[in-house]
C-alpha cells in the first residue's frame, strides 16, 4: 500500500490578474516544504479546480511536478460524466505522479451501486493510487458506511480524505485497516491521529504547516500532551480560516504573510475586510 502518512497540502491556486500566478505558486511550495509537510494535493476544492479550464489545472500540476518529487503530488480528478472523467484521467496519468484524489459524482446523487460502480470504474483505469474523498456536503450525496468499505477493498484505492462527519465511520475504517484515513476537515486532525489515522490533507495547514507538522510527530512519539497543545494553538487559526467559504481566508493569509495576492476566481469572492481585521489578530498569535 502507497503510504500517505503525514500533513499534505490541499493547495490553493495563486491567481493575478485572473491568470494563475506560477511565480507566487513556486514561492509558496518551497516554503512549504521547508516546513516539512508530506506532499500536495493539486487542483482539488481548495485549488479551485471548478473554476480553472482543463488546461489550467494540468499546468498546474506540471509546474508543482517541476518542483517536487512526483511522489508528494496528488492530483485532483473530479466530475459526473464519466467518460469524461476518465479521459481527463488519462490525461494526468500521462505525468509520474503519486496519486489521484477522487469525490464521488456531484450534483446527479446517484445510487450507493452508481457511487460504488463509479469508484470500481475509475481505480480499474488508474495507473497510481487513488484516494476517495469522502465530502457529502458539496457532492450532494452521501457514501455510505458500507459502501465505502466495500470501495476501499479494491487493490489501487489507498486512502480516504475523511470529510463525513462520522466518526463512527471513521473509526471503522482505521479498525479495517484497507485505506490510510486522513482528515480532511481539519479541526479533526488531532482526533484521528489519536484514532490511528495517517494525518490529514489540510488547506489550514498553508499558515504554520510546521506546527501541523510537529503535532503529528508529537503523536507519533507518544508525547499527547504536547501534541493536544500544538492542535490547542492552532485551533483559533483552524477556525478562522472557513469563517468564509474556502479559499478566500486562507488567500487572504497568505497575502499578509507576502507570499501572494488574495485574488479568487469569480463567482468566489475575496474575504471581507470584517474577517480580514479578525485575521490579523489570530495570524499575530501563530507567529505568523
Amino acid at each position: 500500500m502507497s503510504n500517505f502518512r503525514g500533513i499534505w497540502i490541499a493547495l490553493v491556486t495563486p491567481l493575478r490578474a485572473n491568470e494563475i500566478d506560477f511565480a507566487a505558486l513556486e514561492k509558496l511550495v518551497k516554503k512549504l516544504l521547508e516546513e516539512g509537510v508530506a506532499g500536495f494535493v493539486v487542483c482539488g476544492t481548495t485549488g479551485e479546480a471548478a473554476a480553472l479550464s482543463k488546461a489550467e489545472q494540468l499546468a498546474v500540476l506540471d509546474a508543482v511536478l517541476a518542483w517536487v518529487e512526483p511522489g508528494r503530488v496528488v492530483m485532483g480528478l473530479s466530475g459526473y460524466n464519466l467518460r469524461e472523467v476518465l479521459a481527463f484521467q488519462a490525461e494526468i496519468l500521462r505525468r509520474d505522479i503519486g496519486g489521484l484524489l477522487v469525490p464521488a459524482p456531484c450534483y446527479i446523487r446517484p445510487s450507493q451501486a452508481g457511487i460504488e460502480a463509479f469508484f470500481t470504474r475509475v481505480a480499474d483505469a488508474a495507473s497510481v493510487p487513488v484516494i476517495v474523498y469522502d465530502i457529502p456536503y458539496r457532492t450532494g450525496v452521501r457514501i455510505e458506511r458500507e459502501t465505502l468499505r466495500r470501495i476501499v477493498r479494491h487493490p489501487r484505492i489507498a486512502a480516504v480524505k475523511d470529510c463525513s462527519g462520522d466518526s463512527e465511520t471513521t473509526m471503522a475504517l482505521i479498525q479495517d485497516g484497507h485505506a490510510q484515513v486522513l482528515a480532511g476537515e481539519d479541526v479533526q486532525i488531532f482526533n484521528n491521529l489519536c484514532l490511528g489515522g495517517s494525518g490529514a490533507i489540510s488547506a489550514s495547514a498553508h499558515v504554520r504547516a510546521d506546527l501541523y507538522v510537529r503535532m503529528l510527530r508529537q503523536v507519533d512519539n507518544g508525547d499527547w500532551i504536547a501534541a493536544r497543545g500544538t492542535f490547542y494553538q492552532l485551533l483559533p487559526w483552524m477556525k478562522m480560516a472557513f469563517a468564509e467559504p474556502n479559499p478566500a481566508v486562507i488567500k487572504a493569509a497568505l497575502q499578509v504573510e507576502g507570499l501572494m495576492t488574495d485574488e479568487l476566481r469569480e463567482p468566489m469572492q475575496a474575504c471581507t475586510d470584517t474577517t480580514r481585521g479578525k485575521l490579523q489578530s489570530v495570524l499575530a498569535s501563530l507567529g505568523a
